[in-house]
């Protein structure tokens, strides 16, 4: 297996190889959802390999004009540099992403927690958060489920967000933000600490981590509501899925965005599927921190980074130290510097 942090040319050819025999097979289309899934993965590869390649051509090319030492291509090979220190300082970034589901679209969540009406407006304005990044990086996204605050903001939220390595950036966002702010919602504007708890699924349909049986979900539909609980539709079409009902292995899942009640079933069960993969993926990660003797937290108070509003403006992520003291920047969706301080600081850990 190739270590943390190398690309592993001759394995990726070896799943565009997989994944061709995988489209070629004509049962392909029996699952439409994983055919589309199958596809987009050869596609990602594919271009993927074709960037490495063209970048190893560059470089030999530049190297030989650099030894020609022709002042007349001075300015072109200074140019061209330029141009290529870029390009291999994003594929570096690529292949940080080496997870084995990285290179997947992803679920987001978002889930206010402690401080009230505060709180749901924090949930609220991460909502925009990742909505304006995924814009920002041609990423497709779309608002799975979303659950209205009592006064302001949102109980909780789902993002499908669709893009290349789309799980693999957002995990870096998993966990717990708090806001510290002067709250705009109560008449002495007192200081106020806020959280919104972030989780970040895999969308696989294809993991074989996850096995559900039909007997271990209940299905329910009921009418899809708005603000206020104003219908905005006149069918039951939203759905709800209850995997192990009544255990403490319990997962319920809700889809209320699309009109037809299949689609929300569907991107229900990916939800499903995303949430137990991920489950699972975190049981690994945690038995092998108990072999190595190291201990695991996982308290929702464990906040990962800090929005200072007050006394003074400040973004800290706390595993990485990385900061801004831009706040408005990073609530308008400027969170690739913290990605990118993530997955080099994940690195080390591995």
């Amino acid at each position: 297996m190739a270590s943390v942090g190398a690309f592993d040319f001759v394995a990726r050819q070896a799943q565009v190889t997989a994944l061709e025999e995988q489209s070629a097979d004509p049962t392909l289309w029996d699952n439409p959802s994983n055919a589309q899934q199958v596809l987009q993965r050869l596609t990602r590869l594919k271009a993927e390999l074709a960037r490495w390649t063209d970048v190893d051509n560059r470089l030999h090319m530049l190297a030989e004009f650099i030894e020609f030492d022709d002042p007349a291509l001075a300015d072109e090979v200074a140019h061209e540099y330029t141009t290529l220190l870029a390009e291999i300082n994003a594929l570096e970034t690529e292949v940080l992403l080496s997870g084995k589901y990285d290179d997947r679209d992803a679920f987001l969540s978002i889930k206010a927690g402690m401080g009230g009406t505060d709180a749901q407006d924090w949930a609220e304005m991460l909502l925009r958060t990742y909505m304006r990044w995924a814009e920002q990086r041609g990423f497709k996204c779309n608002l799975v489920d979303q659950s209205m605050g009592d006064e302001a903001g949102i109980k909780s939220a789902t993002l499908e967000i669709r893009g290349d390595y789309a799980y693999g950036l957002c995990k870096a966002e998993a966990g717990v933000h708090r806001l510290i702010r002067l709250s705009p919602f109560n008449s002495a504007n007192t200081r106020q600490t806020s959280f919104a708890l972030i989780e970040v699924l895999p969308e696989v349909d294809d993991a074989p981590e996850v096995a559900i049986k039909a007997e271990d979900v209940r299905v329910d539909v009921f009418r899809a509501g708005g603000h206020g609980g104003q219908g905005v539709n006149t069918t039951d079409s939203a759905v709800r899925l209850t995997y192990k009902p009544g255990t403490p292995e319990q997962i319920v899942v809700i889809c209320q965005n699309e009109r037809s009640q299949l689609q929300n079933k569907e991107t229900a069960m990916r939800v499903l599927r995303g949430r137990l993969l991920e489950r699972e993926l975190q049981r690994q990660v945690e038995e092998r921190a108990k072999l190595k003797g190291e201990h695991v937290k996982a308290e929702f108070g464990s906040q990962m980074r800090t929005f200072y509003l007050h006394p003074y403006t400040l973004v800290k992520d706390h595993r990485t130290d990385h900061e801004t003291s831009n706040v408005q920047a990073v609530l308008d969706g400027a969170l690739d510097p913290f990605i990118d301080a993530y997955l080099r600081w994940n690195v080390g850990r591995m």
